[in-house]
């Protein structure tokens, strides 16, 4: 899978405790504290604490969107903060200690939105957390990095209980659905392929001569499992391709039906069947060909992704012109 890194800014008081906390979270690839959208120019700890320099302690937070999303990571960063306190968090009293999410990239503002909003139906107070584009960031001194690694009896304000969570903390957006739920959901031949393991009819499906760009997501939940640039015309009739996105997505069993010896593909997460796996793929890009049925399958076109919350995974599609388009 490819390298795919994004970046938030996040304040919630004393950013030794707060860093420590996010730097645990599943997904989450680096992170380092600094002070944030303040007035001056390389300000020190010192004049962050006592010179009115308006910047805020902050921790830049650099994440895999295709581990954890933004909504969810948010989601853990309110759990260790006050959202309705005003320049205060714990023990720590100062404008340097408000709480903030500051973002880089403008498409995370309705993600950030609707996350705030989400969180004030569950208080009466209201939020405080300021939500801006990042404006400055200054990497705070090099003592302040890791801090609670370096000391761990150090002053936190966010109890041991919640470090744990962290280290725990995974995300399952593509929960595996009841077979009586999929009945409603799907068409008779998608709940066949996917709950009997069914075959549909070669040639005579929705994806085998589709080259779109885009991505190809489990039918019965929606997960991420294959993108056109790794599909290729085999002639067989079904869709084919080089391999999963991931290869933890999907697991292989032998399958000893009708006579033949083959590995089947099914969903790790949801348990749909998919296909089979075969050794005749196309030899100088690996040799395999995933051969899947479109029944199993959902297409989201390229120009769809984003407004379908799969633009995360648009670094995954190389466009190219390859021939056998």
């Amino acid at each position: 899978m490819s390298d795919v890194r994004k970046e938030i800014y996040l304040a919630g008081g004393c950013f030794w405790g707060t860093e420590k906390y996010l730097s645990l979270v599943p997904g989450v690839l680096s992170t380092d504290v600094g002070y944030a959208n303040g007035n001056t120019e390389n300000p020190t700890y010192e004049e962050v604490c006592h010179k009115n320099t308006g910047h805020a302690e902050c921790v830049r937070v650099f994440y895999n969107p295709l581990q954890v999303s933004l909504k969810y990571l948010l989601s853990l960063y309110y759990e260790v903060i006050n959202p309705t306190s005003i320049n205060r968090q714990g023990g720590d009293t100062g404008t340097q200690y408000r709480t903030g999410i500051y973002y880089v990239e403008q498409q995370d503002l309705a993600t950030i939105k609707a996350s705030i909003a989400e969180l004030q139906t569950h208080y009466e107070k209201p939020i405080a957390i300021e939500v801006l584009p990042l404006q400055n960031y200054y990497i705070a001194e090099e003592y302040h990095q890791k801090y609670l690694d370096k000391n761990p009896n150090g002053y936190c304000h966010i109890g041991v209980d919640k470090f744990e969570h962290a280290k725990q903390a995974k995300e399952i957006p593509y929960s595996k659905k009841s077979k009586e739920e999929l009945r409603k959901l799907l068409t008779e031949e998608q709940f066949e392929v996917t709950q009997n393991s069914k075959t549909e009819p070669p040639f005579l499906n929705a994806y085998f001569d589709n080259f779109e760009e885009g991505i190809y997501v489990d039918v019965t939940t929606g997960e991420p499992l294959f993108v056109s640039t790794d599909k290729f015309e085999s002639g067989c009739g079904w869709p084919s391709f080089l391999k999963p996105i991931d290869s933890s997505l999907i697991e292989e069993k032998m399958d000893v039906s009708h006579g033949m010896r083959r590995v089947e593909v099914r969903t790790a997460n949801s348990d749909a069947h998919l296909g089979h796996v075969f050794e005749d793929g196309p030899k100088e890009q690996g040799g395999l060909r995933y051969c899947i049925n479109s029944a199993s399958l959902e297409f989201i076109p390229l120009r769809d992704m984003e407004q379908r919350g799969y633009g995360a995974y648009k670094s995954q599609l190389f466009l190219s012109d390859r021939k056998d388009r």
